[in-house]
C-alpha cells in the first residue's frame, strides 16, 4: 500500500513549523516510524512538515545538573558519541542496541517518544532515567516528567501543534549503576520484554522499569523502593517485590508465558545492576 495524498512542506525555523501544525498536520523528523504507518494507512495527515533539517531540535545544551538533548538527536549521535552523555554509558548503550544501523542513521530520539510505541526503547530508557520532557507550542513551552508523557499505545500529552524539542536528564555521579536487558527473538525487531534499571543514590534516583509488557512503559514501584535502601535487597525479596509489581500493573496471571518473561528480565537486570557495582 502507499500513503494517501498529502502536502509536504519543509520548514527552515521551528516557529514556521509550529504554525504550519495543527490537526491534520504530521511533523517528519526520521520517518523511521511515521512513513511505514503512513504507508498502510495506519495514520493519515493532510500535511507532512518536514523538521529534519531544524538545528534547534539537534541542540544540547547543559542545565545545571541536568543535560537538554534535542528531540532531533538521532539514535546514531547517541550511539557514536558525538553528543556529551551523561549517563555513563547507559544512553549510547541504548541507542546502539536498536534496530539496525541504516534505522539509527536516520531515527530519532524525540521520534520515537512521540511515537510512543510501548516496545520502542527510547520510552523505557528515558522514564529510568528520571528524564522530563520539553515541549514547544505557540504558546510557549512546558515541560512534563516523562511519566506524564506517554498517556497509552501510541498516545501522548502533545497538543495538536505542539512539537517535541527535546528531554532533560539528569547527569548521572560517579556512584551511578545501571542495567538494559532486552528480549528480541531476532535481531532488529521490537521488543518483546525491556527491563530497564539506573539506580544513583547521590541523586536519590533508582528506577526499575518495565517495557513492551502494556500500553506503555511503567515503573515497578516495589523493586524501585529496594534499590534505594542502605543495604543491596536480598534475591528473594527483589523476587517478591518483582512479582507483585508485574502482577498488578499487567494483570498477567502468574502461569503464564508473558508474565514469567517480564518478571526473569526485571529480575535479570536488577541482578546484573548488583554485578557491576
Amino acid at each position: 500500500m502507499k500513503a494517501a495524498p498529502i502536502s509536504y512542506r519543509r520548514a527552515s525555523t521551528l516557529d514556521e513549523a509550529l504554525a504550519a501544525g495543527g490537526e491534520t498536520a504530521r511533523f517528519l523528523a526520521g520517518g523511521q516510524s511515521l512513513v511505514p504507518m503512513m504507508n498502510l494507512r495506519l495514520t493519515l495527515a493532510d500535511i507532512m512538515i518536514d523538521i529534519s533539517n531544524l538545528r534547534e531540535l539537534r541542540r544540547c545544551a547543559r542545565e545545571g545538573d541536568r543535560i537538554f538533548i534535542g528531540a532531533g538527536v538521532t539514535h546514531a549521535m547517541l550511539e557514536d558519541g558525538k553528543i556529551a552523555d551523561p549517563s555513563r554509558g547507559y544512553l549510547p548503550h541504548v541507542a546502539g542496541g536498536i534496530a539496525f544501523r541504516s534505522v539509527r542513521n536516520r531515527g530519532t530520539l524525540g521520534g520515537s517518544l512521540a511515537h510512543a510505541d510501548p516496545a520502542a526503547d527510547w520510552p523505557a530508557a528515558l522514564l529510568a532515567l528520571g528524564a522530563d520532557a520539553v515541549i514547544r507550542g505557540l504558546g510557549g513551552e512546558r515541560r512534563l516528567p516523562l511519566a506524564q508523557f506517554q498517556l497509552g499505545l501510541m498516545e501522548t500529552a502533545l497538543e495538536p501543534g505542539e512539537i517535541l524539542l527535546g528531554v532533560s536528564v539528569p547527569v548521572l555521579s560517579c556512584h551511578a549503576r545501571w542495567s538494559y536487558q532486552k528480549f528480541c527473538r531476532k535481531s532488529g525487531e521490537f521488543a518483546h520484554s525491556i527491563a530497564a534499571v539506573v539506580c544513583d543514590p547521590a541523586r536519590g534516583l533508582a528506577e526499575v522499569v518495565l517495557g513492551a509488557a502494556g500500553d506503555k512503559p511503567f515503573r515497578l514501584e516495589r523493586a524501585s523502593a529496594l534499590l534505594l535502601g542502605d543495604e543491596p535487597p536480598a534475591a528473594p525479596q527483589m523476587a517478591l517485590a518483582v512479582d507483585e509489581d508485574v502482577r498488578e500493573a499487567t494483570g498477567l496471571a502468574v502461569s503464564s508465558y508473558e508474565f514469567h518473561l517480564h518478571r526473569t528480565m526485571a529480575l535479570r537486570a536488577c541482578a546484573r545492576l548488583r554485578e557491576h557495582a
